[in-house]
């Protein structure tokens, strides 16, 4: 095939969730807020929590990419090339990308390497990893999104507005160049708008202090988000439809040509929103915040992998996966499953 006309596609996907389950009535015990007023405003029921001593970023990837590898009919020394999406590393430094090859088992002394872009992050990566094939460069790249959250959130009344919303996850897919003309990943549309970054932000420690960790502690600040829930959500439901329509104008579809539409879990209402604009009826779209909140970097595969796992994603389907996020950045792809 010539490197010229090759194409990627998603060989396989998986997705991993630790067992703790965190209701809105558990939260309840903790914050003075109710699932009523969680449900309202961001369509959450409940999301899973890490367990300490079991799992970390690294691993719950590693559970997640292993399935993918099992779908796509590969092992971890098939993979050449790791691409890792996360806001919540292990350690500071190293990323997690290089913890999760050595999770894996993965002797060769493959590339890998973190992509810091938040809820955007999986898209971002996955287009990343789609140029490494497009090139040649590459024949098998493991492209993952994990976070843990429940760690960094201020689980206090204080900080209820942020904390109710966000949970721990991972999920993974497998690109390949696709063997038949036409399918796999079309296209992909990236895009940052840097002058809101402190509209969603952890801002502290930061590396422009001096003696930062003393800084943070002699002043009295917190490392907790920070979100300006109100500009997000304005600019969140500008966006999708934005970089949506871009993906389908680019490849001469209409939105009803969409099969399934995998959003950025943010909030079940700014998916919603975009679904009405959209004109998709709900079988097109997929919604998995209520059980696990949102997992950021993680969400879009967790998705993208329960709606191949229940027969939702069939062979030949336009399958639409957009996320927006702190940056602001937003990103889009459109795959022919």
């Amino acid at each position: 095939m010539s490197n010229s006309l090759r194409h990627s596609e998603i060989a396989g996907v998986g997705h991993y969730v630790p067992d703790r389950v965190v209701t809105n009535a558990d939260l309840t015990q903790l914050i003075d807020t109710t699932d009523e007023w969680i449900q309202e405003r961001t369509g959450i029921r409940e999301r899973r929590w890490f367990e300490e001593g079991k799992d970390t970023t690294a691993n719950m990837a590693a559970n997640a990419s292993r399935k993918a590898l099992e779908m796509a009919g590969l092992t971890p020394n098939d993979v050449q090339m790791i691409v890792f999406a996360t806001l919540s590393p292990d350690y500071f430094f190293p990323g997690s990308g290089v913890l999760l090859q050595r999770e894996l088992g993965i002797a060769a002394p493959i590339p890998a390497f973190d992509v810091r872009n938040q809820c955007s992050g999986f898209v971002y990566a996955l287009s990343m990893a789609d140029q490494f094939i497009k090139t040649g460069m590459y024949d098998t790249v493991l492209v993952v999104g994990s976070e843990i959250h429940s760690s960094g959130l201020d689980i206090s009344t204080r900080g209820r507005a942020v904390s109710v919303i966000f949970g721990d996850g991972a999920g993974a897919v497998v690109l390949r160049p696709s063997s038949q003309e036409g399918h796999g990943i079309l296209s992909t549309h990236l895009h940052s708008q840097g002058e809101h970054a402190e509209e969603l932000i952890v801002k502290e420690p930061g590396s422009n202090r001096n003696n930062r960790v003393d800084y943070v502690v002699e002043n009295h600040l917190d490392m907790y988000p920070y979100m300006n829930g109100q500009n997000v959500f304005k600019h969140a439901v500008v966006r999708f439809p934005q970089v949506i329509k871009e993906a389908l104008d680019q490849n001469g579809y209409q939105p009803q040509d969409i099969d399934m539409l995998i959003p950025h879990q943010a909030n079940l209402r700014i998916t919603q929103y975009v679904q009405q604009k959209m004109g998709l009826p709900d079988e097109k779209i997929f919604s998995n915040i209520q059980r696990y909140g949102n997992t950021t970097a993680a969400s879009v595969p967790i998705a993208l992998s329960e709606a191949v796992q229940e027969g939702r994603i069939k062979r030949g389907d336009l399958v639409c996966l957009a996320a927006f996020g702190s940056g602001f950045t937003w990103a889009s792809a459109l795959i022919k499953w």
